[in-house]
């Protein structure tokens, strides 16, 4: 499997993102060195693409997977894009609070700590839809680690399309989000482009 090791504000910094967007309350007192140089429409599509593919952790061959299936949708391919990425088990792990990051959400997933249904699933782009149950299995929710990760959590918003219980670490998914329910700042419509080429 791919690993990027780039350090999260250095890529956080040359991306123009907040890692706040990513679940990480750590600030970058350096400023990016920025060239005088316009950027191409070129690349500014190819930065959208890697700012998305960074906040859902995805790598290339994935990502171009999911656009192609945004494209046989009905509807805006750059909406169904998003909708897709969003409804990731390893993305509604972190958006239901159980955990920190999307990075420590996929290796809870990865450990085999998380239920769909009262099934065990492990694969973090497992695909969730409308109706189904996430929750920590039962012999991890009384764990020490379980138990730091609801404190840093517990302020966090929860988007209105879940419904989460914190305090038993059970989650429910009340319908599939929309583009306006996602908060996420990319614009999914220079990908489209970009792809579309």
């Amino acid at each position: 499997m791919a690993v990027n090791r780039v350090p999260v504000l250095k890529r956080c910094r040359s991306l123009g993102l907040e890692p706040a967007v990513l679940g990480y309350d750590k600030k970058s007192r350096r400023q990016l060195q920025r060239s005088g140089r316009k950027m191409s429409e070129y690349g500014t599509q190819l930065r959208e693409k890697q700012k998305a593919k960074f906040i859902y952790g995805v790598t290339e061959k994935p990502f171009h997977n999911y656009y192609e299936k945004a494209n046989q949708m009905r509807g805006m391919t750059g909406e169904n894009l998003m909708v897709l990425l969003e409804s990731r088990l390893d993305n509604v792990v972190f958006r239901l609070g159980f955990a920190r990051t999307r990075r420590e959400a996929r290796q809870i997933v990865d450990h085999k700590n998380i239920m769909v249904n009262g099934k065990k699933i492990n694969i973090p782009s497992y695909r969730v839809k409308a109706g189904d149950v996430i929750e920590v299995t039962e012999k991890n929710k009384s764990s020490q680690r379980f138990k730091d990760i609801a404190e840093a959590t517990t302020g966090r918003l929860v988007p209105e399309w879940l419904d989460s219980d914190l305090e038993n670490f059970k989650g429910t998914v009340k319908a599939l989000p929309i583009r306006e329910q996602i908060d996420v700042p990319v614009d999914e419509m220079l990908i489209v482009e970009l792809y579309s080429k």
